[in-house]
């Protein structure tokens, strides 16, 4: 950031945009979604905290994983308003998402490993289904992907 001292605590939105690589449109978007926070100055200019880069990186990041905004934004409320978050803020939100996290990588690595083998859907479009899925018999355990489903 051209002319910002690390140490400068507080950020304008423009500063805010270069630092953080997010648009200045997307940044107001961030704040009408309740992501994010600034204060106004008495010229109405908007100044934001620097730890609001890392809460900026967090909902960047999450999604890009395909957490919803209302859930980045329920984990963002649990941080402390009042002070810059610790370690230890950061590592609670974390835990809240390792289990959901830790699924969604089960299921992404069966969609990059499993999807070219049968996976119990009923095409029997495959020379695997009638090894897998003879007769479509996966069927009598309900609807859709059956071996992927249940893995």
């Amino acid at each position: 950031m051209d002319g910002v001292p690390w140490d400068q605590k507080e950020l304008s939105v423009g500063q805010l945009a270069e630092r953080s690589g997010v648009a200045v449109s997307a940044l107001h978007f961030y704040e009408r979604q309740q992501l994010i926070t600034s204060r106004r100055t008495s010229g109405n200019q908007r100044r934001y905290r620097r730890d609001t880069l890392r809460r900026i990186a967090l909902i960047r990041v999450a999604q890009r994983v395909g957490i919803p905004l209302a859930d980045i934004r329920a984990a963002l409320a649990e941080l402390p308003d009042g002070r810059t978050p610790n370690r230890e803020d950061w590592a609670r939100l974390a835990r809240r998402w390792r289990a959901e996290l830790d699924e969604r990588i089960h299921r992404l690595t069966q969609l990059r490993d499993e999807f070219a083998d049968c996976v119990g859907c009923g095409c029997l479009s495959l020379d695997r289904c009638v090894l897998a899925n003879p007769y479509d018999r996966l069927s009598d355990h309900g609807p859709g992907p059956r071996r992927v489903l249940e893995s």
